[in-house]
């Protein structure tokens, strides 16, 4: 009851505006209402339950992590809270809002349209998967991450192109749009071992090193927590960074090994109804045969 106390006595010197976050409000009811409008209630459109529901909860973690009372602990408190709000954010509603859009809508836009030439240049697999990394490490070295996390438009900026590049590299993993910068089932396995290591050093040297590195979250270290020293939050939130990515990472390896699977097991049926084998000689059959 006392940390339930202590955690309501912090918003205490914020605004409704500051603790609930209207503008991020607003965003996810106008996604929400183009979602509903023009693609589930849309013809042209079909959609699996399972993909609205990973939708919707897409754009629900997007608001509880950017604009509920929750973006005060993750700015100001705890350096953790804000590791959660980062890795989630890339990690897990990125690909579900991915997943949560038809294929269809996919092509309309990002194949029979400009915006093909955009994707094709700028969202390269390799390319994407070098600078998103690039920048998610750069972010969190301690003299540039006391820099831009102190300045609103600054902080905005880098997260936004962040997101745009790990759109761009979950769009590598995930390839909702053939020949859009496609990459065959065995490079994209080795495309997400690439990005699963590639984040290691940042992680180690969160958990490894014991200095506190991050001058805003020292300053209230212990204030919601009182046995989390600045260190300890600090570690805390490289063992979420490596969990979040890590199961990320898992589950859609799982699934391109699923589904690369189904496909041969597929093509192989096929294969087998039109071939007969005489005397160890497969025979291709003719369809007036069958």
């Amino acid at each position: 009851m006392g940390e339930v106390h202590v955690i309501g006595s912090i918003f205490q010197g914020y605004s409704l505006f500051e603790i609930w976050g209207p503008l991020w409000f607003g965003i996810i009811c106008l996604l929400i209402y183009a979602y509903n409008r023009y693609i589930l209630h849309s013809p042209e459109y079909e959609l699996q339950s399972s993909q609205v529901k990973f939708f919707y909860t897409g754009v629900i973690l997007l608001y509880i992590l950017q604009g509920s009372p929750f973006t005060i602990i993750a700015d100001h408190y705890l350096f953790s809270a804000h590791m959660v709000q980062i890795s989630v954010s890339y990690f897990v509603v990125v690909p579900l809002i991915i997943v949560g859009l038809p294929f269809k809508w996919f092509k309309k836009y990002a194949w029979n349209y400009k915006l093909r030439t955009f994707i094709k240049i700028a969202g390269h697999p390799w390319v994407t998967l070098a600078v998103f990394n690039i920048l998610f490490t750069v972010y969190f070295v301690p003299t540039i991450f006391n820099v831009i996390h102190g300045n609103v438009v600054l902080s905005t900026f880098y997260q936004l192109l962040m997101f745009l590049y790990g759109f761009f590299m979950w769009w590598s993993i995930m390839n909702p749009v053939r020949r859009v910068n496609e990459l065959g089932p065995l490079v994209r396995i080795a495309y997400v071992f690439f990005a699963s290591l590639a984040l290691m050093p940042i992680g180690f040297f969160f958990l490894l090193v014991p200095t506190a590195h991050y001058s805003v979250f020292q300053a209230t270290a212990g204030e919601i927590f009182p046995l989390m020293t600045a260190v300890y939050d600090q570690q805390l939130s490289g063992g979420i960074l490596k969990i979040v990515q890590l199961s990320s990472f898992s589950i859609v390896m799982f699934k391109i090994v699923k589904s690369w699977v189904w496909r041969e097991e597929d093509e192989g049926h096929a294969y087998n109804k039109n071939v007969r084998v005489v005397q160890g000689i497969a025979i291709q059959k003719d369809d007036k045969d069958k």
